[in-house]
């Protein structure tokens, strides 16, 4: 497959050397590269038998075709053997789209989530218009954890979390808007993707970049790690699980957001940042059963003007928090989320709110932590 035909070998139309040798390695290497495996010994030989008559200019008689006596003229001749030159190169790139459709552009199945090893999605810069489209049916696996995820095809976990590029805004300079834009990162990071926070340990390093002098953020937040309850839940700022029933599948959270800035209403940097995190999660049980909690957080802060105002420097004083959780058992204030699996019996109270979409971040979050609900999907 790797050398152009000789006319004798072939009564197909000259094909320029350099288009010929192009198409050779492009297919060749695709072909080596995705096919499950070589065409079988009776395709072989019924596609040799079939070139060799065309050949010689013969053709199987059809359902379009006529006997072969009819077709005696020179120029149909011609015709016929422009045509079957047209028909193996056609036939080699059906071979290669087969084996390999992701060679074509754009999305020609509706496919609508990248399967296992594609190409993370681009960082996400506006607002989706609707929700994801629907996966491919499969059942999530401790080797395949989001087999069936519209999140297949989200960023790892802090790599997810791609602030804009900063630019000075009325009055606020780049350097002061990009110290903002990173300290809002760091907040995320330590808040939802910290194996330390993760497993329900003190999560110290996201407490270190709120500021101490906003007045009762860190009393609150403190209080609610110590002694949680449904006035004092820590999952409203961080995500926990409890590590003496779950565990995650892997080291991998998935993420998907986006972030904005302006000039905020005390005159410092406000950052808003709207992210969604996929957690695989399994039992410590020894079960083999893997499911998935989604939680979307949308966070306001603002890096204050220290000459204006009693702040800490570089620290962000939090103006919103607020949290969705899908996939969690409904009233269990103890700190932790509490994934659902269809396995095992469910823990906490009925869903009373509505069923929802937990992957669509096209609608603005629901702000009531009290409307525990269902889920479409996982």
């Amino acid at each position: 497959m790797s050398e152009k035909p000789s006319e004798e070998e072939s009564s197909a139309p000259e094909i320029p050397d350099d288009v010929w040798e192009q198409f050779a390695r492009d297919t060749e290497q695709d072909i080596r590269g995705s096919a499950p495996k070589e065409p079988s010994a009776r395709a072989r030989l019924v596609t040799e038998r079939l070139r060799q008559q065309e050949a010689r200019g013969e053709r199987p008689e059809g359902w379009r075709t006529g006997p072969q006596g009819r077709a005696t003229d020179g120029r149909a001749a011609r015709r016929r053997r422009l045509w079957a030159g047209a028909g193996v190169v056609g036939a080699l790139v059906v071979t290669v789209v087969a084996v390999k459709p992701s060679l074509l552009p754009g999305d020609p199945f509706g496919a609508g989530t990248p399967r296992a090893g594609a190409s993370p999605l681009p960082a996400e810069t506006a607002a989706p218009t609707a929700p994801p489209a629907a996966a491919d049916p499969a059942t999530p696996t401790l080797d395949e954890p989001f087999a069936g995820s519209p999140a297949l095809g989200w960023a790892d976990g802090a790599a997810g979390i791609v602030p804009p590029k900063a630019t000075a805004v009325a009055g606020l300079s780049k350097e002061r808007v990009e110290l903002a834009l990173q300290q809002t990162r760091k907040l995320l990071v330590h808040a939802n993707l910290d194996p330390k926070t993760l497993r329900g340990e003190h999560p110290g390093a996201a407490l270190a970049i709120l500021d101490p002098k906003q007045p009762e953020l860190l009393d609150d937040l403190n209080r609610s790690l110590r002694t949680p309850g449904e006035k004092d839940d820590p999952l409203r700022m961080f995500s926990r699980f409890d590590p003496a029933d779950v565990e995650l599948v892997g080291d991998v959270v998935k993420t998907r957001g986006r972030m904005t800035f302006e000039k905020g209403d005390q005159g410092g940097v406000a950052v808003h940042a709207d992210y969604t995190f996929v957690y695989p999660l399994v039992r410590t049980d020894g079960s083999v059963e893997v499911t998935r909690t989604i939680v979307r957080r949308v966070l306001e802060v603002e890096l204050l003007d220290p000459d204006r105002y009693r702040t800490t420097p570089g620290r962000l004083n939090v103006l919103r928090h607020d949290v969705n959780s899908g996939n969690t058992a409904c009233g269990v204030y103890d700190g932790y989320l509490h994934p659902r699996f269809d396995m095992s019996d469910p823990t906490g109270e009925p869903a009373t709110g509505p069923t929802t979409d937990p992957y669509d971040r096209s609608e603005d979050l629901d702000a009531n932590p009290d409307a525990c609900g269902s889920v479409s999907r996982v």
